[in-house]
């Protein structure tokens, strides 16, 4: 089994450590055995479903289901997938508070299996390190890539990126909107969740939250 990196077994103990982990089982199997499985359990579910496998749109639905699940849309579950984080040092003694707005969100919910997607602003104050601005999009992709809520999704960002920043001083605001809600049950085409984290400074001073706010809102 390949290594992980030395950034993604920080996250991980961060969040196993704060009871924030997603609930994993250690995997004995290669992908693709894992794949292969998938497959044939698919084969099972889309039958007792009622759907004709014969017919040729369907054929290879449980082998693209299959991937989906391993390669793609689950991949977050692997830490050897977490992104390259190349941190830099705060070396231009930047103070400001860095923030990007609207990074899309696409993810799972784990309750259904069916689509969230939002977005996500994520904000924070330099202390030691900086990161790559597309790094950011880069760990909100991970956390999305696995079954979620959206709760949990938020306090997740939060603890990595005060994890890999060595910093309290960080903000997740997630505005999405949930397809179990939406396609099922009370089928309601309009209404959205809103989640924030906050730590640090966004957590104890009131007019620092409401200026990380106000950014998240303008348009």
């Amino acid at each position: 089994m390949q290594d992980i990196s030395v950034e993604a077994a920080q996250v991980k103990r961060a969040l196993a450590e704060q009871g924030l982990e997603t609930p994993m089982l250690p995997q004995d199997k290669t992908k693709n055995e894992r794949r292969n499985e998938i497959q044939q359990k698919m084969q099972e579910v889309l039958t007792l479903i009622g759907l004709d496998l014969s017919d040729d749109s369907l054929q290879e639905t449980p082998k693209r289901l299959a991937k989906m699940y391993i390669d793609e849309i689950f991949s977050g579950l692997d830490y050897q997938n977490f992104p390259k984080i190349t941190k830099i040092k705060n070396a231009m003694k930047v103070s400001e508070r860095v923030q990007v707005n609207d990074i899309t969100l696409t993810t799972t919910c784990e309750h259904h299996f069916v689509t969230i997607d939002g977005t996500v602003a994520i904000a924070y104050y330099p202390a030691k390190w900086v990161i790559g601005l597309s790094k950011l999009n880069r760990i909100v992709d991970f956390f999305a890539k696995r079954p979620q809520v959206q709760e949990r999704f938020t306090e997740q960002l939060l603890v990595a990126l005060q994890t890999i920043l060595e910093t309290q001083d960080v903000a997740i605001y997630v505005n999405a909107a949930h397809y179990c809600v939406k396609g099922r049950g009370i089928q309601d085409s309009n209404s959205y969740t809103i989640t924030s984290a906050y730590g640090g400074v966004f957590l104890n001073d009131r007019e620092e939250r409401k200026e990380f706010l106000a950014c998240v809102r303008h348009k």
